[in-house]
């Protein structure tokens, strides 16, 4: 394990993240959400989603700070007395587990659409490339609004708790397959002219075989660098639908949802049930968003 740790600190990658400042401190701070988010059990003074512990008579509490404020609520309560500081940590939670899911969705299905279509050519390349340039002329969020309103309303109402993470995913990961499609299909039209597999083709190794263990693995450096990226506009794109009510129900809210429901108190003088999940969605998408644009120039080598 300490070789493996060894040979990875001296890479070019660990020796790149290194040498720039904006890169370190984006790590260390998805490095505490992420541990204050999936620890959050431990982490988080209260379980605000227990409702045998949720105390009516503490509700709307401000910040420990302010007069009226309790230590034991450090970021203050909302409307139903939960606490907002834990609350922020299983929303956090909640919001990563929707990106990432929806992101590894949406990889699964750009990559094999987008092997197909680059290695077959023809009209098979053109029938999917036509849908994702259609696919491309809508808002990605009207998309997943589309696709959400449709599952909700083929399923019963009693259902659509029951249905509301995964129809969540779906949604984001059906939106957001084109951009993975066509930068796999510019890599493979490239790949497939190689030849390691013009040799694959000549000893008879079938096209599917080619497509996944010869073109796949020298075609996911570019997957990788969108994926970083397509995860902060995934957990956007999951806090807008909650924040519009079609998202995650109220009984497990992420960020989205805390933000749409301290919105009705900002104007009365509860500020603090909105600012504070949105400062952490900030905060979360920031720091990815800072990590993707620092991979995708470390693994540039016209920039290095």
């Amino acid at each position: 394990m300490r070789a493996v740790l060894k040979r990875w600190w001296d890479s070019d990658i660990a020796w790149a993240w290194r040498r720039a400042p904006v890169a370190i401190v984006a790590t260390l701070l998805l490095a505490a959400l992420l541990i204050g988010s999936f620890g959050a059990g431990w982490v988080a003074p209260h379980n605000p989603f227990d409702l045998t512990k949720v105390e009516l008579l503490d509700a709307l509490l401000p910040p420990a700070w302010e007069a009226n404020g309790l230590p034991t609520y450090l970021l203050g309560t909302d409307s139903q007395g939960r606490d907002l500081y834990s609350a922020i940590l299983y929303g956090t939670r909640v919001s990563l587990l929707i990106g990432l899911a929806s992101v590894l969705l949406s990889m699964l299905i750009g990559i094999v659409l987008g092997l197909i279509s680059g290695y077959a050519g023809g009209r098979i390349d053109a029938f999917i490339m036509r849908i994702a340039d259609v696919q491309l002329s809508f808002p990605a969020i009207l998309i997943a609004l589309l696709i959400d309103g449709v599952a909700r309303a083929a399923v019963p109402r009693e259902m659509h708790e029951l249905i509301a993470f995964p129809v969540l995913i779906g949604a984001i990961a059906l939106a957001g397959w084109p951009q993975y499609a066509r930068t796999v299909r510019g890599s493979t039209l490239v790949e497939k002219n190689r030849e390691y597999v013009q040799a694959a083709r000549v000893i008879g190794v079938a096209s599917p075989v080619i497509m996944f263990r010869h073109v796949l693995p020298n075609v996911l450096g570019p997957v990788l660098v969108l994926a970083t990226v397509h995860l902060a506009t995934a957990i956007i794109t999951e806090a807008t639908l909650s924040f519009l009510g079609v998202g995650v129900p109220p009984t497990a809210p992420s960020l989205g949802t805390l933000i749409r429901i301290g919105n009705d108190f900002l104007f009365s003088g509860e500020w603090w049930i909105t600012i504070f999940p949105g400062a952490a969605l900030v905060l979360l998408v920031l720091s990815v968003n800072l990590l993707g644009d620092w991979l995708r120039d470390a693994l540039n080598p016209r920039l290095n």
